[in-house]
């Protein structure tokens, strides 16, 4: 795979994807010299799409650079954390842990998961000038290379290769950063799925115009803002105490979500005839003054002998009556029919012992009052509830219960700028379904993942989640350095292994709970790869092949193939062995990354595919390097001869 890494590292320019999905569905509009038809194009859609003149959107110094950088194929392998994956309680585990750069992890996992996670939630640099950020890419471009992949001239692209390189925290170094990411992410949700980002004023306004670009200004959610703590740092006679959640949805009107289920706080009365509603609560004043007078409203009420009117001042209740009105709160909020129907049916209450007896309605939990046509029913309610923008501006999701969750599971003061499960639990239960995926690709302590699992152990939702985080050596001497933890993936794996023990221990009845994790690196080849293009040579057999299984290892070999044939990270393909070797077999493919693939071994498998009816790999999988041409040639000559199977080879580099 590093000979085809290092073609599409050459051949690779911005907009790829979309080119390549144009000659998909118009080809008609593609000339003979490859030119695009614009006038072709418009004419096919011709009364169905407005084209405009002029085009509003964000704009920064790198932006087709950074679009270049998602489209060009990641040179990493999949490396498993063997003694980590083969532990019982991490064996058969959904959920995935990856440690290394998430541009390069969003790539891996396009190759399985494409449109296949619901739920993303990141939590990026702020780029606050004191957060750390500070964007600096590893890619070998020459400004001459990038010139030609980008129609720029060559000023113009060590420009652009200067902001990616001298390691910057301008807001165009952040856009450069965070724009591939989320091209990336935008392929792996599903239709329906939806993305949550925290961030805040520093570039808050930025994200939503780059989002736009990414998902469409139509698949706009919302921006909910969270306290992040009560007393922020003073400036200029202001105190920043919050940022804030944005949310878009993969297509116009499809992200599925379903509001919350009510928390039930307040409803602590129980009625003695009307049991089976539940708890309900007090819920208004019938005279509360949120409506505009309406004469309608503005009627005497008799209960048990005692007559009451809105506001309860008799000499202004007569000078309304006589027109003479001021004031636009003294009227009930409930018509006379409603009001009467919900007094014969329980939804009416008086509270005396303040200045005057009042007025009060009850809301149920289980049901409410609806009219149909002329007439009023109790119905049952649904327990769901739309999630108010405002949901987050209570002190339960600032940062001072961030780090006393984290606190629970880990030592004091590891990890700084972490967020509270409680904040990213609450944005879960807003996707509507069970058994999805939940992304985070800036994991940093893991909160999404113990979010994950405390939601599971509540019974609420059993989903899976996938992790990424670069290892991002901690700060010698820090609290983290001298706790012993080298790299921030460390802490963010510890702290879910931790949060994961204290959920058995305390729900040991539920002991079918998904609670481990896979945990694999991405790591580069040192030796003869694409990231140095121009030195790869695929016919060195001396050292690319022999390398990628020294240094790697047949696990790390197997699991990169298996992840790009779409079969995911928590596949487990059945071993058998051939003659000694070891063959893997999953789907359609039959994996060889051993070296000792003898001729004995060739007819083993040629033998299994003609005798057993259940074994049939379409894809007989081997590392080029381990297979002479005329062997290879003579094993073509062998399958094409089999009868009724259709099985080819795969050679991979």
């Amino acid at each position: 795979m590093i000979k085809e890494t290092r073609h599409q590292t050459e051949t690779k320019l911005p907009g790829s994807r979309e080119i390549a999905a144009l000659r998909e569905h118009f080809p008609a509009c593609f000339k003979e010299d490859g030119f695009f038809d614009m006038e072709r194009f418009r004419e096919l859609l011709s009364g169905k799409l407005p084209f405009a003149r002029e085009s509003y959107g964000l704009k920064f110094p790198g932006k087709d650079y950074a679009r270049l950088l998602a489209s060009l194929a990641t040179a990493t392998v999949i490396v498993p954390d063997e003694e980590h994956n083969t532990r019982p309680e991490n064996a058969g585990s959904e959920n995935i842990y990856i440690s290394g750069d998430n541009l390069d992890g969003l790539k891996h996992l396009l190759k399985s998961y494409a449109r296949s996670v619901k739920c993303i939630y990141i939590d990026p640099p702020y780029n606050t000038g004191s957060d750390g950020f500070v964007y600096n890419d590893t890619f070998n471009f020459s400004a001459k290379e990038l010139s030609e992949k980008l129609s720029i001239g060559e000023e113009q692209a060590r420009c652009v290769l200067d902001l990616a390189k001298r390691g910057s925290a301008s807001h165009s170094a952040w856009l450069l950063f965070i724009y591939p990411r989320l091209l990336l992410a935008r392929n792996l949700l599903t239709d329906d799925g939806v993305i949550f980002i925290s961030i805040d004023d520093n570039e808050q306004s930025n994200l939503k115009l780059l989002c736009d670009d990414v998902f469409g200004e139509e698949n706009f959610i919302g921006v909910f803002p969270r306290v992040t703590k009560k007393g922020g740092k003073s400036s200029g006679g202001t105190a920043k105490n919050h940022d804030y959640v944005t949310a878009y949805s993969k297509k116009p009107d499809g992200a599925d979500l379903v509001g919350l289920t009510h928390d039930d706080a307040g409803y602590n009365n129980k009625d003695a005839y009307f049991g089976e509603r539940g708890y309900y609560k007090a819920n208004q004043t019938l005279d509360y003054n949120s409506l505009r007078y309406a004469a309608s409203l503005d009627y005497p009420i008799t209960i048990e002998g005692e007559t009451f009117i809105p506001g309860g001042d008799w000499d202004r209740y007569k000078r309304r009556q006589k027109g003479l009105h001021g004031r636009a709160d003294w009227a009930w909020r409930w018509s006379k029919d409603l009001f009467e129907f919900g007094l014969r049916n329980g939804f009416i209450e008086i509270h005396r012992g303040g200045a005057r007896p009042r007025i009060y309605t009850k809301t149920y939990q289980k049901v409410t009052i609806k009219k149909s046509g002329e007439q009023y029913r109790v119905v049952a309610i649904d327990r769901i509830k739309p999630m108010s923008t405002l949901e987050f501006t209570g002190n339960k999701y600032s940062n001072d219960n961030a780090k006393k969750a984290l606190e629970l599971v880990m030592p004091k003061g590891v990890f700084e700028y972490t967020k509270p499960p409680a904040l990213i639990a609450q944005l879960i239960r807003l996707v509507n379904g069970d058994g999805f995926i939940v992304l985070d690709f800036f994991s940093g302590s893991g909160t999404t993942a113990q979010a994950v699992l405390e939601l599971a152990a509540q019974d609420e939702k059993n989903c899976t989640f996938i992790q990424v985080q670069l290892k991002e050596p901690v700060k010698p001497g820090s609290i983290a350095a001298n706790a012993g933890y080298g790299t921030i993936d460390e802490i963010g794996r510890e702290r879910i292994i931790r949060a994961a023990k204290a959920i058995r221990e305390e729900n040991p009845h539920m002991a079918s709970l998904d609670l481990g994790f896979k945990h694999y690196t991405l790591a580069a080849p040192s030796w003869n790869t694409p990231e140095r293009p121009e030195a790869f040579d695929p016919s060195d057999h001396s050292s690319a092949a022999p390398g990628l299984l020294a240094g790697f290892g047949k696990t790390a070999v197997l699991a990169t193939w298996m992840n790009h044939d779409g079969y995911g990270l928590a596949a487990r393909p059945q071993e058998i062995v051939f003659e000694g070797c070891p063959g893997y077999f999953i789907g359609k493919h039959l994996y060889l990354p051993d070296e000792r693939l003898t001729g004995e071994v060739i007819v083993s498998i040629l033998v299994k595919i003609e005798a057993d009816g259940a074994f049939y790999p379409e894809n007989v999988v081997f590392l080029g390097y381990n297979f002479p041409q005329a062997e290879r040639e003579a094993l073509q000559t062998r399958l094409s001869c089999l009868k009724n199977l259709r099985v080819s080879l795969d050679i991979r580099y």
